[in-house]
C-alpha cells in the first residue's frame, strides 16, 4: 500500500498549517515542512511545538529566505525532500504540497490511485518546443544569469539582465540536458527522489547552472525527473487540480466548491481560502473517510471559463474587431440563419436549397467539418475561415456564379454577424427560437465540456439555468444590435405564423414559404 510523504512549503497562517499536517498524518502518511526562515518566528515555534510529538512529521534541517523565482524555492524542497527520505524509509511517494492545498479525495482513494500506477506525476514539457511560457522571458531565464530577486530588487534584475544581453553573456545549458518546463505540483516516488537527491550530489555543474536561473521550480525537477527516469514511467500531469485566471493568479475555492471539487479527477486542490472553514471542515472529513464512489467529470477548467466569462461585455479580453478586408459586393445579398440548435438550422437550409435555386453552406464558421469546396486552401481551417472571412464569402459566391447564398451561424457569434451587417452588400438575418428543454441542455453541455458523465446531479441542477439564461443572452444581445433585415420564426407559434417572416428573408412567394416550412420534424431533436 502507498504510504505518502507530504513535501510542505509554508510561510504563513500556522493555524492552517497545523490542522493539514493533522489531518494528512491521521490517515497513514507523513509530512516534511519547510517554514519560510523570514517568516515570523512566533509562528515556527507554534508550529514546532504543536506538531514536534507526531512522529508522522519532520522538519527541514535547514531553514532559509525564500522569494518568488529564485533558486531559494528549489533549496528549501530539496532540505524538505531531504528530512522526508531520512526520517521515513516506509514512504513509498512524495507529494509537493503547499499550505492552501486541500485533498479532494479520501486517503484511501489516493492511495489505490498511486498503487495502481507505477509512474511519477510531473508536468514536464519541452521548454523550447511548448508553448508552456505564454508571454514573456522564455530562453533568457536560462542563458542569461539571474542574481536578483525580479520583485524585490526589480532595478537590479533587469539591469544585471540587459547588461548581460548587451555584452553578449550568454551561456550554455549543460549539453546532456533536455530542458524541460511545468507546474511545480508533481508526486513522484521514492526511487525518483532518492536519484534527483543523488544527481544533485554528483553534478554540481548543474546545479551550478539552475541556481542562477530564473523561476528554476519551473524547470528543475521537470528536467531532472525527465533525464534519469525513462519516459513510459512518467505521466505529464499533476495530481493537484488549480486553476489561474485572465490575470494568471490561481483561483480560489470557497464552502460552496465541494461538488465540483470532487468531481475533478485529481487528488488535491489549490487553493483553498483561509476563509472557506466549512470546505476545509468538509474535505478534511472526506480524506479520514473510505468513500471510493467519486465520479469524476473532470469539467471544472471549462466550467470556470464559461461561468467567469458569461454575459461580460467590455471584458477585459474583449471580442477582437475582425480584420477588415474588401467587400462581398454591393450587388450581392447574404442571408444568415442564427440558431443555437445548429439541427434544425441545417434542416431549414437543407429544405432552402432543395425548394429553391440558392446555394448555401452550414455552420462554416462554427464547426471544423462544415462541407466546402476547394477553394485553394483557405477553407480548410476554422482559424482561416474566420480571419479572411470576406475573402472566403466572395470564393464561395464565385465558386457557385450566384450573387444569393444563405449561411447558418451560432447566434454567438456577435462581433461576425456586426461585421457581416456592415458590409455594403445585403444582409439578411433569420432568427429561429427554439425551446430548450433540460434534456437538450444538458448534452449542450456536454458537448463543450461544462458537464460529463459523471457531473453531480446538484451541479447539473445548477448549471442548466445558467446554460439557459445564457442561450437566451445571446439572443437578447441579436435583439439588441437593431440590425436591418431582422427576421424571426420560432417554435413557439403555429407553423403558419412562420410563413412571412420567412418570405421576407428569402424573398419568395407565399407558396414557395410554405412549401419549405412543409415539414413536421423541423424542430425536433
Amino acid at each position: 500500500m502507498a504510504k505518502i510523504a507530504f513535501i510542505l512549503l509554508c510561510h504563513k497562517d500556522p493555524g492552517a498549517i497545523i490542522d493539514q499536517a493533522e489531518r494528512l498524518t491521521a490517515a497513514g502518511d507523513c509530512m516534511a515542512i519547510h517554514f519560510d526562515a523570514s517568516a515570523d518566528p512566533a509562528a515556527y515555534r507554534k508550529i514546532r511545538e504543536a506538531l514536534d510529538d507526531n512522529p508522522n512529521v519532520a522538519f527541514a534541517k535547514k531553514r532559509i529566505k525564500c522569494g518568488w523565482g529564485e533558486w531559494s524555492l528549489v533549496q528549501a524542497t530539496l532540505h524538505a525532500m531531504r528530512a522526508a527520505v531520512d526520517e521515513f524509509p516506509r514512504a513509498t511517494h512524495f507529494y509537493m504540497l503547499s499550505g492552501d492545498c486541500m485533498a479532494i479525495k479520501s486517503a484511501t482513494y489516493a492511495h489505490e490511485a498511486l498503487d495502481s500506477n507505477d509512474v511519477d506525476y510531473i508536468e514536464s514539457f519541452d521548454f523550447f518546443a511548448s508553448d508552456w511560457i505564454k508571454t514573456g522571458m522564455k530562453a533568457d531565464r536560462l542563458i542569461y544569469r539571474h542574481w536578483f530577486n525580479e520583485r524585490a530588487k526589480k532595478w537590479l534584475f533587469y539591469t544585471s539582465y540587459e547588461l548581460q544581453k548587451k555584452l553578449g553573456l550568454k551561456r550554455d545549458i549543460p549539453s546532456d540536458l533536455q530542458m524541460m518546463i511545468g507546474s511545480q505540483w508533481w508526486c513522484l516516488r521514492r526511487r525518483t527522489v532518492e536519484w534527483v537527491l543523488d544527481f544533485t550530489r554528483d553534478r554540481p555543474d548543474v546545479m551550478r547552472f539552475f541556481k542562477t536561473t530564473w523561476i528554476p521550480d519551473e524547470t528543475f525537477f521537470q528536467t531532472l525527473v525527465r533525464h534519469l527516469v525513462p519516459s513510459d514511467e512518467i505521466k505529464t500531469r499533476t495530481l493537484t487540480f488549480l486553476m489561474f485566471t485572465d490575470y494568471g493568479m490561481p483561483v480560489t475555492f470557497y464552502n460552496d466548491h465541494y461538488d465540483l471539487l470532487l468531481s475533478q479527477d485529481f487528488l488535491f486542490a489549490r487553493k483553498v481560502s483561509a476563509d472557506a472553514l466549512e470546505l476545509k471542515e468538509r474535505l478534511g472529513d472526506l480524506y479520514a473517510s473510505e468513500r471510493m464512489d467519486f465520479q469524476t467529470s473532470n469539467e471544472g477548467l471549462t466550467l470556470f471559463k464559461f461561468l467567469t466569462g458569461r454575459g461580460r461585455i467590455g471584458r477585459r479580453f474583449a471580442p477582437r474587431f475582425w480584420e477588415r478586408e474588401s467587400s462581398l459586393g454591393r450587388e450581392r445579398e447574404l442571408m444568415v440563419i442564427a440558431c443555437k440548435k445548429w439541427h434544425v438550422a441545417k434542416r431549414l437550409l437543407s429544405r432552402i436549397l432543395e425548394h429553391t435555386d440558392l446555394k448555401g453552406a452550414e455552420y462554416l464558421f462554427d464547426e471544423e467539418g462544415s462541407v466546402l469546396p476547394d477553394l485553394g486552401g483557405i477553407q480548410t481551417t476554422l482559424d482561416k475561415r474566420t480571419r479572411h472571412r470576406r475573402a472566403l464569402m466572395r470564393l464561395l459566391y464565385d465558386h457557385y456564379e450566384q450573387n444569393r447564398m444563405v449561411i447558418c451561424l451560432d447566434p454567438s457569434n456577435l462581433d461576425l454577424l456586426t461585421d457581416l451587417f456592415s458590409d455594403n452588400s445585403t444582409t439578411r438575418l433569420l432568427e429561429i427560437e427554439c425551446r430548450f428543454e433540460d434534456e437538450y441542455l444538458l448534452g449542450h453541455a456536454k458537448r463543450v465540456g461544462l458537464a460529463g458523465e459523471m457531473t453531480p446531479q446538484d451541479t447539473i441542477d445548477r448549471l442548466l439555468p445558467t446554460v439557459r439564461q445564457n442561450f437566451l443572452f445571446e439572443s437578447d444581445q441579436i435583439k439588441d444590435a437593431d440590425f436591418p433585415n431582422y427576421f424571426k420564426v420560432s417554435e413557439n407559434v403555429p407553423q403558419e405564423a412562420n410563413i412571412t417572416p420567412l418570405m421576407a428573408f428569402l424573398d419568395v412567394t407565399e407558396d414557395k414559404a410554405r412549401e419549405i416550412l412543409n415539414i413536421d420534424y423541423l424542430f425536433e431533436d
